[in-house]
């Protein structure tokens, strides 16, 4: 891949990864590794343009049906596509099914942009992840093998021991934390031939682990508050993107539209956003469920 190039617009595609959770703002939004990205994208292209059409909880077909065609649509420089995980945790997952409809989406938005990125989520260590794991190294070999046919470039999260760090992930054990998310943007960055900031790879400095009954209370609390309503959604086929549509997708017209820097005029750091005003910079898309 040709290094230090410049991209004038990104479009993320996915579920809660993409998303951005739990990185919460003031606002009660979220900004995850995609925004990072789109952040410092931006202050390398003046004009440039952003959307963010994950949800959170999304399964791999509902990604297909409610996002796909509208990032292609939108012909951006960068689409990244994240999708599957969440089918794979399911107590049934065909994966089958979840082959076939993540080809869909590569073939389809392969051919839209100028470099399509796919990732192979980070891991964790637990009971929970321990069980899904033969069908979650499954999915990252078809996306290694989607890869290789469609040109599209993978960013290898789970193989990296420095993302399992408990620090990489929020209270709820599932989603990243602002940690995490700046070091996932940090390896998309590196991916699309840009040059390094840092050493996402690298691990944090060692501090004393948490005494005993400071680890079970945590291990009560989050069994409380997140596990067991976790597991609720998925036994009875529940998310908790239901009803939701993405960041840059408006429901109303069931249309996306891109953002763009709200002070294009500053080539430093993204302080906002906004809607982008042009009329050929929005896509028709299947309405969200």
């Amino acid at each position: 891949m040709e290094l230090n190039v410049s991209y004038t617009s990104l479009v993320a595609v996915g579920d809660s990864f993409t998303e951005g959770m739990s990185d919460l703002l003031p606002d009660g939004t979220y900004r995850g590794w995609a925004d990072v990205l789109a952040s410092r994208l931006a202050v390398r292209s003046p004009g440039f343009r952003y959307a963010n059409l994950a949800v959170r909880g999304k399964l791999i077909s509902q990604i297909v049906d409610d996002q796909v065609e509208a990032a292609a649509g939108l012909g951006a420089d960068v689409v990244t596509l994240v999708g599957g995980l969440n089918d794979t945790l399911r107590p049934k997952c065909d994966m089958g099914m979840v082959r076939g409809r993540l080809e869909e989406a590569v073939e389809r938005l392969a051919p839209s942009c100028k470099q399509l990125v796919l990732m192979r989520s980070p891991g964790r260590s637990g009971p929970v992840f321990d069980r899904f794991r033969p069908r979650v190294e499954a999915l990252f070999a078809l996306i290694d093998d989607l890869a290789g046919q469609h040109g599209a470039a993978v960013v290898d999260l789970y193989s990296a021991p420095s993302l399992t760090d408990p620090r990489m992930w929020d209270v709820d054990r599932l989603h990243l934390s602002s940690e995490g998310h700046r070091r996932v943007a940090e390896a998309v960055w590196q991916t699309l031939g840009l040059p390094a900031e840092l050493d996402w790879q690298t691990p944090m400095p060692a501090t004393a682990p948490p005494r005993w009954a400071s680890r079970r209370t945590q291990d009560i609390r989050f069994a409380r508050q997140h596990l067991g309503p976790w597991i609720g959604r998925r036994l009875t086929g529940r998310s908790s993107g239901d009803g939701r549509s993405g960041a840059q997708f408006d429901a109303s017209t069931g249309r996306a539209f891109w953002i763009t820097p709200a002070d294009a005029e500053n080539p430093g750091p993204v302080t906002g956003w906004q809607r982008a005003l042009s009329p050929d910079a929005a896509v028709g898309t299947t309405e969200s469920d």
